[in-house]
């Protein structure tokens, strides 16, 4: 799957298209990078609704290759060396967003997979706890 970059996109743009692909990961954008297996900075996140181009130092159309055998490292650092864009990949646990720092060498569709599974065992013990305590 190629993810179109364009400076007229929002950033929304490119997060919604990656999520319809993944749909258990997000991917957000900060002003300022980061180092493999490190986190970013909340304060250094950009609002989704900003134009790319005004968030970026290489400027120019693109299309980013994404498969689900691409590490989540990779594609961090291909939009950043190609794009100008600091990202940064999330994983959803339960109802909370974490950041893959320390799993960055994992493809995305193990991580995807991941938290599929997570939710999904979250939502059998809530079930079975419903059901065992039902009066």
């Amino acid at each position: 799957m190629k993810i179109t970059i364009k400076d007229d996109q929002t950033i929304r743009e490119i997060q919604e298209n990656f999520s319809n692909l993944f749909p258990y990961l997000k991917i957000e954008f900060f002003t300022k990078p980061h180092k493999k297996f490190s986190g970013s900075r909340k304060e250094n996140i950009i609002d989704p609704d900003k134009n790319i181009g005004s968030c970026r130092s290489v400027h120019g159309s693109g299309a980013l290759q994404i498969t689900a055998e691409t590490k989540v490292s990779n594609l961090e650092k291909e939009l950043m060396e190609h794009f100008g864009l600091f990202a940064q990949v999330f994983r959803k646990s339960g109802k909370v967003w974490i950041e893959t720092t320390v799993t960055d060498d994992w493809t995305l569709a193990k991580q995807n997979a991941e938290a599929e599974s997570f939710i999904r065992d979250i939502q059998e013990n809530e079930e079975s706890y419903n059901r065992e305590h039902i009066i």
